[in-house]
């Protein structure tokens, strides 16, 4: 597929859309079995028609299937998985939280038969619209977030082997992207924030699961978005000078929710690549006027040049309500052309 121009400042989004009040519902419906094969498909092919529409309609220039077919980010990946065994969770009373999860523990070498099925999801997202799309792709380490590994684990001996032999499982997907036409794709790492480990062991697993994948390649990076809550410490700073072996064209940060922290950083590592840069708040109710928007472009722009910076919410917009996702995504837009014109002369 021939990459089209984008406009300066281009918008998009990270990931994931809000996911609509029906679809909760329709959920429950299928867990209860009164879905069948057809239904199912049917459900999740018109919540993503619905994430087109409303990216579509607010104005968005590069657009996403807003992920319809996850849940709760990598959750949903685990069913393609096999060589896993369920554990309970850890907590099961309460607001539902990082502990509240179903986790795993390997009980044979783990193996992705039939990949991670993001091939699908781009081939329906292509049929259904003319914009420029991006397609999001959850990384190796963040691929064992939910694995639990005990100790003289007879089948890994550490999260980094593991994370290792999902590199490449990631990587044969991100091929199979790039030969149906995909020419813009996010890895989502919020766990470098959250699993121990340094910089340059997450750099290295993350070079490996790109080698050889030829396309625009985003690294996004945040600090955990489960229903609005972070959980890793909200720095980028420990993360330089090491982040810039990274072989990504983009580093897509969040800045909105840290009002703006750390965009100096640019400046001060002298860092070369393309920022996709958090303007919107997705962990806040609160509606961003337009020059709330223009305002933190023209903050970035104090550090970044324009033909370099993306506009793009923090996270993804899964805990979000759908009305609010769409206003957030509309202001957003709107902030953007207060500066192009501002730019322009």
């Amino acid at each position: 597929m021939t990459t089209q121009p984008h406009p300066l400042l281009p918008t998009t989004v990270v990931g994931s859309y809000a996911t609509p009040g029906w679809m909760w519902t329709a959920l429950e419906e299928v867990k209860q079995g009164k879905y069948g094969v057809t239904d199912i498909k049917e459900l999740y092919d018109d919540a993503v028609k619905i994430a087109i529409f409303d990216q579509e309609k607010a104005g968005v220039d590069i657009i996403s299937d807003g992920e319809m077919r996850r849940f709760f980010f990598v959750q949903n990946y685990y069913k393609r998985f096999t060589g896993l065994a369920p554990i309970e969770p850890l907590r099961k009373t309460g607001l539902y939280g990082y502990d509240s999860p179903v986790r795993y523990r390997p009980v044979e070498k783990i193996k992705v038969p039939e990949g991670l099925g993001i091939v699908e999801e781009y081939r329906f997202l292509r049929q259904n619209t003319q914009k420029p799309v991006k397609v999001a792709v959850a990384g190796p380490l963040t691929l064992t977030i939910h694995i639990h590994l005990e100790k003289n684990d007879p089948y890994y001996k550490d999260r980094l082997e593991l994370a290792y032999e999902f590199a490449e499982v990631v990587n044969a997907e991100l091929k199979a992207l790039v030969a149906e036409g995909a020419d813009f794709i996010q890895i989502d790492e919020p766990s470098y924030a959250i699993i121990p480990g340094t910089t340059r062991d997450w750099i290295q697993l993350f070079n490996k699961c790109v080698e050889g994948v030829n396309a625009k390649i985003a690294l996004h990076i945040c600090f955990g978005n489960l229903l609005s809550r972070p959980r890793g410490k909200r720095t980028y700073r420990w993360m330089f000078p090491d982040l810039l072996e990274a072989k990504a064209q983009q580093f897509v940060f969040e800045y909105a929710n840290r009002e703006m922290k750390e965009i100096e950083l640019w400046k001060e590592f002298g860092i070369d690549r393309e920022l996709g840069a958090g303007l919107i708040d997705v962990k806040s109710f609160y509606v961003e006027t337009p020059e709330d928007v223009a305002e933190r472009i023209r903050e970035t722009l104090k550090y970044v040049p324009a033909e370099k910076l993306y506009i793009n919410p923090d996270c993804g917009f899964f805990p979000v309500p759908r009305w609010l996702a769409y206003l957030k995504l509309q202001r957003m837009v709107e902030g953007t052309k207060i500066v192009r014109k501002e730019l322009a002369g």
